[in-house]
């Protein structure tokens, strides 16, 4: 038996040396083949008026893709930009609607304008947002995670939050909600069941 037998008494593979290829040149007329399915890919995109690209995925009211061609929830416009109070007053409605995932994006947008010094402030509450978007969702993890990260980045801002918002009040809800869906579950019967209404979040504190 030769030195390269193997365990079942057969041969081992005969060795041989790799073959050197020289990489392949790419001429001008494969590039240009190549740039225009670039091109075309680009031109599929749903585009806004503007010329920027959008998701045409549809989704569903919690925000979970839906099959291209489905019927989907309404979508927040990707470049909303509204000045402070009346996009607390939407996302105020979309939470009161039940509609978490679209109020995260409302004040999502706000976050993505807001001046430096309020930005800590947007994103959490986008974030708390998120957080009852999992929950109703069922990912109970995922929800106390997002609304004690969200509670936290609010929480610097309670008694000298802008635009009235009530941080303070945003913080406490947050993190019961929390400490509930770590007792109760996820899901609609974990954050506030359904036939009694959505989870009760104010946003900015009551005018005088």
């Amino acid at each position: 038996m030769s030195p390269a037998a193997d365990a079942h008494g057969q041969d081992g593979p005969r060795q041989e040396s790799p073959r050197q290829e020289s990489p392949r040149q790419e001429g001008p007329q494969e590039s240009s083949r190549q740039e225009g399915r670039r091109r075309a890919g680009r031109a599929d995109r749903d585009r806004d008026p503007a010329g920027r690209p959008r998701n045409a995925r549809p989704r569903d009211a919690l925000g979970r893709p839906l099959p291209r061609g489905a019927p989907g929830a309404g979508r927040i416009p990707d470049d909303l930009a509204l000045p402070p109070a009346e996009a607390l007053t939407l996302a105020q409605q979309l939470l009161d609607e039940d509609r978490p995932f679209h109020a995260h994006e409302v004040l999502e947008a706000s976050w993505k304008t807001a001046p430096p010094a309020e930005r800590d402030l947007w994103q959490g509450l986008a974030q708390i947002a998120v957080g009852l978007t999992h929950a109703r969702r069922g990912n109970a993890r995922g929800a106390a995670t997002l609304l004690r990260r969200g509670a936290q980045r609010v929480a610097p801002y309670a008694g000298a939050a802008p635009h009235g918002i009530d941080a303070a009040g945003v913080c406490r809800a947050a993190r019961d909600i929390a400490a509930r869906i770590d007792r109760d579950g996820a899901g609609p019967a974990g954050t506030g069941p359904a036939e009694t209404g959505p989870v009760t979040l104010r946003l900015a504190r009551p005018g005088p």
